[in-house]
């Protein structure tokens, strides 16, 4: 829980902050296999990685999950990177490392795929089969399993947690190499930048109760199986907004929590990149407020572009890019998914 709260916080969310805000050390994994086995098969847990181009990192994070949580501590149930359509060899380093990988065309082939990471989330419901299902991102250095096993914990311990998220530390090379490698001076906490120009923004204008997230847009989150499937999945950069605010509309704040793991270093996006995430970021979240009737959404929204410019050897040259807002609908509506987990 952060040290200390202004007292402009809604009390609801003061309130959530002191109850649901935890820290990965409060659940040692090795107490979780109790409170595992107790559950029986509303404890087995699936990790999910979606992957693009992430030969450099997938690996490393395939290796610890099994190692830690696999192999020595048995609470990790199915490891699964799904890879959507990598030009490299993410495919192969994690299927070297030991995950099963999964290829994003192959999975409702009926449905021609989308491109997203929402996408890639979405369709992860059909090829896993445990009840908590946890997303971490393939592009994480030094990868901690505390990214797992403190998110899960909560979900194994409390049995009304719907959703937990991951917060940390998110610090920034700021130059000599922005593929988060580099050796330049680093600003410990300037990542996140898309959260704090945007999201948060969003967020505590709009949806006050989720004022508490200390990291909305974050990658690595756990969920039960039984509230994703139930929730429209935005297809690309809005899906971690669009579930969060979903997550509370289905279950309310208290059923949601968070849980410090420490410091994620991973590859930072460059500012155009940026721009393209909070664009569909902010039309994401129109679309929930013109579904709630809180907000009506412009007519201009219905084929939207983002404007960008780099400059040419002519001056400045214009490139227009769609902000999209395709979701698919919750997973249990779709019969191939019906039919697998009809006796569940």
């Amino acid at each position: 829980m952060p040290a200390e709260l202004p007292p402009a916080l809604l009390p609801e969310v003061a309130s959530w902050l002191r109850r649901r805000s935890w820290s990965a050390a409060d659940r040692p994994v090795r107490s979780l296999l109790a409170a595992k086995e107790a559950a029986g098969r509303a404890g087995t847990v699936s990790v999910v990685l979606p992957a693009l181009d992430e030969e450099s990192t997938v690996g490393e994070i395939v290796r610890v999950i099994r190692r830690e949580l696999m192999e020595r501590v048995p609470l990790v149930d199915e490891l699964v990177v799904i890879d959507s359509g990598s030009a490299d060899n993410t495919a192969e380093a994690a299927a070297e490392a030991g995950a099963r990988v999964v290829h994003r065309d192959s999975v409702l082939p009926r449905l021609p795929a989308e491109p997203g990471k929402g996408e890639v989330l979405w369709r992860s419901l059909l090829v896993t089969s445990g009840e908590i299902v946890c997303f971490v991102d393939a592009d994480l250095r030094e990868f901690d399993p505390a990214f797992v096993h403190g998110i899960v914990g909560p979900l194994l311990t409390e049995p009304h947690i719907q959703l937990v998220k991951a917060m940390y530390d998110r610090p920034l090379t700021l130059s000599g190499g922005e593929d988060g490698a580099g050796r330049g001076p680093v600003d410990p906490v300037g990542g996140g930048r898309v959260t704090e120009l945007v999201a948060r923004p969003l967020l505590n204008l709009h949806w006050p109760e989720l004022a508490g997230f200390v990291q909305p847009l974050g990658g690595e989150y756990a969920a039960r199986r039984s509230l994703l499937e139930r929730l429209p999945f935005p297809t690309g950069y809005g899906v971690e907004l669009g579930l969060l605010v979903d997550a509370l509309e289905a279950v309310g704040l208290d059923a949601l929590a968070q849980v410090d793991v420490g410091v994620r270093r991973h590859r930072h996006q460059d500012s155009q990149a940026l721009g393209r995430m909070a664009a569909t970021i902010y039309r994401t979240a129109l679309e929930r407020l013109d579904r709630t009737h809180r907000l009506k959404a412009s007519e201009d929204l219905v084929h939207p572009l983002l404007t960008q410019f780099t400059r040419t050897d002519g001056g400045f040259t214009a490139h227009t890019h769609p902000v999209g807002a395709l979701e698919r609908p919750p997973m249990h509506t779709v019969a191939e998914y019906a039919g697998r987990h009809s006796a569940r």
